[in-house]
């Protein structure tokens, strides 16, 4: 694990894109900072810049570098979820533009797989997650199952966790107003 670590790392510091195991499924991910990287992103997956894409954290002691105000329910549901969960928040910051949605809102999962909470923790930012495929399409069940033109477009493979079959589920997203009100998105 170490060695996939640093080389994502590697790539995710210049710039490129990751195909990597996430907490859900796998996803492609960059730089949640880097406005290029992002852009890779969209490009690769034919993905309009008008949906939102969502980024992972690996503590929410970090949120507030992300998240000029973070309502006080957040807390609550982030530790009470048994099941991976992306919040919507308003007021983002500190991101490239293009993870924001039109709004000035951002979608943020905390994850809790060794994996993804150590790459994250040692590249020192938050990353995009996305699924593993061109917009439009089913995402993968299995890395076997992941297109030949997802896996040339991204610049690293991770091949750590690549036999594992995940039970195809997206994370619960639950988007939170500033008055602490919040709208079940996806259940």
């Amino acid at each position: 694990m170490e060695e996939e670590i640093k080389k994502c790392i590697y790539i995710l510091q210049t710039g490129g894109t990751i195909l990597y195991p996430t907490d859900t499924i796998w996803g492609i991910g960059c730089d949640a900072t880097n406005m290029v990287a992002v852009d890779k992103i969209y490009h690769l997956k034919r993905r309009m810049e008008q949906k939102s894409l969502i980024v992972l954290l690996d503590d929410a002691e970090k949120l507030s570098d992300y998240v000029a105000a973070i309502p006080e329910i957040a807390g609550d549901l982030i530790k009470k979820a048994d099941t991976p969960l992306t919040i919507i928040y308003p007021e983002a910051k500190n991101l490239a533009k293009n993870v924001i949605a039109e709004d000035g809102s951002v979608a943020i999962r905390i994850v809790r797989t060794e994996f993804c909470r150590r790459l994250i923790h040692e590249f020192g930012k938050p990353i995009v997650s996305t699924s593993a495929n061109i917009s439009g399409k089913n995402p993968p069940l299995t890395f076997r199952n992941i297109s030949d033109e997802i896996i040339l477009g991204v610049d690293h493979v991770v091949e750590e966790s690549m036999d594992q079959i995940y039970v195809l589920k997206p994370s619960r997203i639950i988007k939170l107003e500033q008055n602490g009100e919040f709208t079940v998105i996806r259940n």
